[in-house]
């Protein structure tokens, strides 16, 4: 492999680098690092903020970078918008779109109509709509194919009823995108269908969930006869659910974590080697922590390869499956173990989160902790991406 940019990904590279230098705002710099270590705050104020930032990134069609041009995007190429999320994660730059950007846009470039084109992506790139995921549910989480919330024909519309569970953002959320069982006689995987429901829609009722750490990413979302136009049926009746696996492959070969984690490892080293204990530094200390470091900060390169090898094949014009599930796999067990190493540097006091000065790093590494429990859950559980890999990628029998 070469690991060098050709000339025209190093001219790129030094855009990138030139805008960021000139253009992120003080105010952000290290916003990403904050948010990945468990900051938590008020998505709202958060989504205020970033209003002049967007505005940056929209005159320069950077918010969906690899959009066509006609959808708003850059047209940029597999390779120039990995180096884009490469640089910003290097700034600690905030990126903004959230899943209106990663998820249900680029699932409507492939599959929506021009009618749902026209009144959805502009609305995403400006920040007016945010969006949320509906695929769990209470009984059907990793299987996710055995999802039970109901949509029925009637008339001009879909009437749903059901719920979901673990909705990032739903509290916030104008819209979202779900899947619902059209056909309750068709085998699993068949006869369900795609939807974008209005949150305001009467009948929609969201629950907060409180997490370990005191906050409340995610949601229950309840449906109650929830009438849905049947203009906002995505793709065909019944075959939703091969929609919904391309939202998925957008979800699982995001690449841009391996370089946070890196930043969060080079952090926790430098307060092990500035905070004192006992007029001794943590890292003087306790000798075994450098072999531990050592080992975190291997793994965070090791993750950077198996992404390196992602985007390579996206290049190519492959698509990443199993390869996609090894860096999810890889990169979620691996914030777990940063989480760990963290708390054993931060010491007793770690264990506090913010709003205390005895809190160390204010809090972050005990709200890391308690946050990475849900790493090897969310966007697809361990055990699932390991099924993944030993069926497709070394060829082992399902049973």
């Amino acid at each position: 492999m070469n690991f060098n940019d050709t000339a025209e990904e190093a001219t790129f590279r030094q855009e990138v680098k030139d805008f960021l230098d000139k253009e992120l705002p003080d105010r952000f710099k290290g916003t990403m690092d904050r948010m990945a270590g468990g900051g938590g705050g008020d998505m709202r104020s958060r989504f205020e903020e970033m209003k002049g930032w967007r505005k940056k990134l929209a005159d320069k069609g950077w918010i969906a970078a690899a959009w066509p041009k006609e959808y708003g995007g850059a047209g940029l190429g597999t390779m120039e918008q990995f180096i884009m999320n490469e640089e910003f994660a290097e700034n600690r730059a905030p990126q903004v779109g959230g899943m209106g950007v990663s998820m249900i846009g680029p699932t409507l470039i492939i599959h929506g109509d021009d009618e749902q084109k026209e009144e959805h992506l502009s609305r995403i790139l400006s920040g007016e709509v945010q969006w949320c995921q509906g695929f769990s549910e209470p009984e059907s989480g990793s299987d996710l194919a055995s999802l039970q919330t109901k949509a029925i024909r009637d008339g001009d519309d879909f009437v749903i009823n059901g719920s979901k569970i673990w909705t990032s953002g739903a509290q916030y959320a104008h819209w979202m995108f779900m899947m619902a069982r059209t056909d309750p006689d068709a085998p699993k995987h068949k006869g369900i269908s795609y939807f974008m429901l209005d949150m305001k829609s009467p009948g929609v009722t969201v629950r907060p969930l409180v997490n370990m750490a005191g906050n409340s990413m995610f949601n229950e979302v309840f449906f109650d006869n929830v009438r849905v136009p049947a203009k906002n049926l995505v793709g065909e009746e019944n075959r939703g659910w091969y929609i919904g696996t391309t939202t998925l492959d957008f979800e699982r070969s995001s690449i841009g974590s391996a370089v946070g984690q890196r930043l969060q490892v080079d952090n926790l080293i430098n307060f092990a080697r500035e905070h004192k204990d006992d007029h001794k530094s943590v890292l003087g200390r306790h000798e075994t922590l450098h072999y531990e470091l050592a080992d975190r900060l291997l793994e965070t390169q090791v993750a950077r390869m198996l992404s390196y090898r992602v985007v390579t094949m996206q290049n190519k014009g492959l698509v990443p499956n199993y390869e996609a599930s090894m860096c999810k796999l890889f990169s979620s067990e691996m914030s777990q173990r940063i989480a760990r190493t963290s708390m054993k540097v931060a010491g007793l006091y770690g264990q506090l989160l913010s709003g205390t000065n005895w809190a160390p790093a204010k809090g972050r590494y005990g709200a890391s902790y308690i946050q990475t429990v849900a790493s090897t859950i969310a966007g697809g559980t361990s055990e699932v991406q390991r099924g993944i890999i030993a069926t497709r990628g070394l060829g082992l029998p399902k049973n």
